[in-house]
């Protein structure tokens, strides 16, 4: 009965069951799709533009959430329980995992960093016509010990594989492995960051700054 009525919908969208197989599939399989990151994912967001109401009512029934920027087209899926910014919470308790593999504390610390720089930089005005902020690894290095008092990993091959999954929830961005050799190669963070650090996590790392105070009347 679902799947007829579904099939209906899509064939007065002119979409094929199969091509909204793939639309949801990619969106639990990866948990985001940004429209700047390739041609398949530009594809796939335009799809979802058609169907959004029919995708957003089929994974509803997983308690599965989603959020969309139309600013800068992205769709970031939540597992059920999941506290998402801007989107009310229920009183379900949070999953215990994800739709892939969770960020490990490493890379937690490099998120929350990158977020607070994205901060920095929103608030200072030096953020492209795409939203996206250059950030060198020098910096995230030198943020890192000032913010919370870590560093970035040694090796260079678990260093890597920081950035790879970070690359992979369309946190950043980068061309190739070997632009990340040496801390004067830059990253480019995404506007998505602002969906996976809620507010509040921001405001205890970087509170917002409060006006200077007016000087006294001197008498």
């Amino acid at each position: 009965m679902i799947s007829e009525a579904i099939e209906a919908q899509l064939d007065k969208l002119n979409i094929t069951p199969l091509e909204f197989s793939e639309l949801v599939i990619r969106i639990l399989d990866y948990g985001v799709i940004t429209r700047d990151e390739s041609q398949v994912e530009t594809q796939l967001y335009d799809r979802y533009l058609q169907c959004s109401e029919l995708v957003e009512d089929y994974l509803s029934i997983m308690k599965v959430i989603l959020q969309h920027d139309r600013k800068f087209c992205f769709v970031r899926a939540y597992p059920p329980g999941a506290v998402v910014p801007g989107v009310q919470s229920e009183d379900d308790p949070p999953f215990s995992s994800g739709f892939r593999t969770k960020p490990s504390q490493q890379e937690v610390a490099v998120i929350l960093v990158l977020r607070v720089e994205y901060e920095k930089s929103l608030r200072e005005g030096k953020v492209d016509e795409k939203g996206r902020v250059m950030i060198s690894l020098e910096g995230v290095s030198i943020a890192m010990k000032n913010l919370l008092k870590r560093t970035l990993p040694e090796a260079q091959g678990e260093r890597m594989a920081i950035f790879r999954h970070l690359r992979q929830l369309r946190l950043i961005k980068f061309n190739s492995e070997t632009d990340l050799d040496s801390e004067d190669s830059w990253i480019s963070i995404q506007p998505s960051i602002t969906s996976f650090v809620s507010d509040q996590v921001l405001s205890h790392l970087y509170p917002p700054q409060q006006p200077a105070a007016e000087p006294a009347d001197v008498l």
